[in-house]
This record gives C-alpha cells, structure tokens and sequence, in this order.
C-alpha cells in the first residue's frame, strides 16, 4: 500500500520529463519581460521511472517515511474501527476550508457551510465530490481535472472547465508568469503520463508532483490552486497512501504559512534540491494533516 501501480505506457520517460518543472529564464519581448520554460529536464538521458528518481533525492525518503508512519498510527484509532466515513467528512470540511483560505478566502469553520463566497463554495464542491472520482483519476486524469475546476470555479469564471486560452493567469503565491497555453498542454500532457503510467515511487511522491505541476501551470486560469490542492489528495487516496481520505493535507499547507509558496517556487527553480525541498514539504503537510485528523478522532471519543 502506498506505491503506485498501473499499466506501464510506453515511451513514458519522455512525456514524463516534461511533467518535470525546467529552468526558468526572463527574456525581454515588448515592453515587460517573459517567462519562458526551456524544457531542460533534472536529468539528461533516459529516464524510465522518473518519480522513482525524485523519491530518491536527498531528504525525500526519510520524509516520506515519516509521513507514511504517521498515516498508519492514525489509521490504528479506534474511532475509525466505526466512524471512520465520519471522520472523513470532518476532515474534508477542515480541508476545503484550508484550501480556499490558500486561495485568499479565509473563513472560520464554522462558517464555511452557509459562506456565500464563490470561493468557498467551490472548494466544497470539490471536496464533496473527490470520493466518486478516484477511479477516474487513474484512466482518465484530464477528464477529471476539467470537472473539479467546473466545481471549484463556479461563479468566478463563464467558461469553468476547459484551459484558459489567454497567456494571463492569477498569481495568488507570487510564483511568477504562468507559462503560454502551449507550454501548459505539453507540460499537462506529461502530467498525465504519470498518473496512468507505473512507478515504484511512494504515492505522495506522485501526489506532490501533481500538486505542483498544477499549481505552477495554472491550466484554468481560476481556481487552479484549489484544483491542484484536490488532485493531491485524490492522489494519496486513491494510490493508496491514506484509502478513506482522512488525512486534511490542505490544512498541513495552510499551517505551514509562507513555506507553502517557497517550496512551489523551490519547485519551480527545477533542479534537484528545489523539487526535493516541495516533497518534503508535501510530506510534513501530510503529517500536520494526520495531527488534525487525529484530533478529529479525539474529538468525537471524547463526545
């Protein structure tokens, strides 16, 4: 449990380097400057489990194995012997309200079932609906991409669910330009290749590259952050790092304060300890999500 599993692709290395963030330089075109991607990958070669490759970067394994320790303690409560769909629930609403809070709409808890804001209703929606599409995730990953981002970005955009077409795209973490719409579907097309391909990676390896990718890609236009935040945690659920979805992870992101933006931009410098400072990141996140899930389960023992 906790690895990733699936019909090996053929050629997977090559769409797989290009899911790998490259070396960004800012070029001069009109009257502001650019950001461009030149899809130099981390390793030159063949790379043919390139997921195994970053699971392997220094700090990486320890950090996921504390990680993966942290989620089996919290599966050994006796709350979930019977409550565990409850504690699910309780962890998904903790969890939509920390990942709107990310996208700038902080809310108390409390008050985020009746909030009118389009944000919080988005990330509810999301959240809401992560349980029917895990199986999907593995065959049919920008099928499911397109949906969360028509539940997440209702009312805040006309056209919810398809990529965005303009090069402009929010900034809310300060990561810089997005790239181009072109970019973006050859970088996405990558992503996709590790989500259906096979790896002997850990899954929250696969779940933090996913998060990452998105997050930097900005594919939508809108949203993209509370998109990439549900592809995280659909990942660890459904490749089996935590199967019922207990751990809040968007709250470990949120707890973590200015760290979250610095390991996306670490992320985004594309070279080994960059993309290694983000998993680490992921996996304490993780952690902190299994502290609140335990809490939850505390909780309710308590009456």
């Amino acid at each position: 449990m906790g690895r990733i599993r699936g019909v090996p692709v053929a050629g997977l290395s090559r769409p797989a380097r290009r899911a790998f963030p490259s070396r960004a330089r800012v070029v001069c075109r009109g009257r502001g400057p650019e950001r461009r991607f030149t899809h130099r990958p981390l390793w030159s070669g063949s790379v043919s489990d390139p997921l195994a490759t970053i699971a392997g970067l220094p700090g990486v394994p320890e950090a996921v194995t504390d990680a993966r320790k942290a989620v089996d303690r919290l599966y050994g409560h006796r709350v979930l012997r019977r409550r565990s769909p409850e504690v699910s629930a309780r962890s998904a609403l903790h969890g939509a309200r920390a990942s709107a809070a990310l996208e700038g709409a902080d809310v108390p808890l409390e008050a985020v079932p009746e909030s009118a804001d389009p944000v919080v209703q988005g990330a509810l929606r999301v959240s809401a609906e992560l349980g029917r599409l895990g199986p999907t995730w593995r065959t049919a990953p920008r099928q499911v991409l397109a949906r969360l981002h028509t539940l997440a970005a209702a009312g805040l955009t006309g056209d919810p669910g398809r990529p965005r077409t303009s090069a402009e795209a929010p900034d809310p973490l300060g990561l810089g330009p997005a790239p181009d719409p072109a970019e973006t579907v050859a970088r996405l097309d990558g992503l996709v290749g590790l989500v259906t391909g096979s790896s002997t990676a850990p899954a929250l390896v696969l779940a933090a590259i996913a998060h990452a990718e998105l997050a930097v890609l900005r594919p939508f236009g809108s949203a993209d952050g509370v998109v990439a935040r549900a592809a995280e945690r659909l990942t660890l659920t459904e490749f089996g790092l935590d199967p019922k979805s207990l751990a809040a992870v968007e709250l470990g992101h949120l707890e973590r304060g200015p760290a979250y933006a610095e390991g996306l931009r670490a992320y985004l410098s594309g070279t080994p300890d960059g993309v290694a400072t983000w998993v680490r990141h992921c996996a304490l996140a993780v952690t902190l999500g299994v502290r609140e899930a335990t809490a939850i389960c505390e909780a309710m023992q308590r009456g």
